[in-house]
């Protein structure tokens, strides 16, 4: 897929108040500073479109990106900042599962996982609860350019063995550099399918 346009449409912290209209789309969700913002802009190619920060937690919106006028990529906040006050992570929670239960444009979340660490109760947790809710998911291995190719792969089947202990079968799994660009085609072709498919 080549991407001629992207550009930020909205910040809202309601999924009542999206965009309207029949298209697909495609949110990134992860732990804080997994790399969510600089993977949307490899995506896209559009180095400044979705701000990266230094400072974990800082996206606190549903941020929706319109791609070739066509489809939305959609850049939630992201979850498990423990700095947060039970307050401010309860709303988070709020606005994460209001979009994931409620959006019906949503045709697939892309869950981020740093492949530099070890299966996390907190994602075990979220994969577990999208199994629940029956949400359509893959995983994406972030920040693949910081490890060797061994390392690399070792940690990301160990994750994936680690799934295949509660789940029968994986969901799609892309492994991606913001660097490099590893993966941009990858899921970029798999955008591409999803596109071809009607909303539900």
């Amino acid at each position: 897929m080549i991407i001629n346009s992207a550009r930020f449409v909205i910040s809202n912290t309601d999924v009542r108040k999206c965009p309207d209209g029949s298209r697909h789309e495609y949110a990134f969700i992860g732990r804080s500073n997994v790399g969510k913002s600089s993977l949307i802009n490899m995506l896209t190619g559009r180095k400044g479109l979705a701000m990266t920060s230094a400072t974990p937690g800082k996206t606190m919106l549903i941020n929706h990106f319109l791609v070739n006028d066509d489809w939305y990529i959609v850049d939630l906040p992201g979850y498990g900042y423990a700095r947060r006050g039970l307050e401010s992570r309860k709303k988070l929670q709020d606005i994460i599962e209001g979009y994931i239960l409620h959006r019906q444009q949503m045709t697939n979340l892309f869950v981020l996982i740093d492949s530099r660490h070890e299966p996390q109760k907190i994602d075990m947790d979220f994969f577990r609860w999208l199994g629940e809710n029956g949400i359509p998911f893959s995983i994406v291995f972030t920040k693949t350019d910081k490890l060797g190719k061994e390392a690399c792969k070792r940690n990301i089947e160990a994750y994936c063995s680690a799934l295949l202990e509660e789940w029968e079968e994986l969901p799609p799994v892309f492994k991606t550099s913001s660097v490099s660009g590893e993966g941009r085609e990858n899921i970029l072709d798999y955008i591409s399918q999803l596109n071809k498919l009607p909303l539900e």
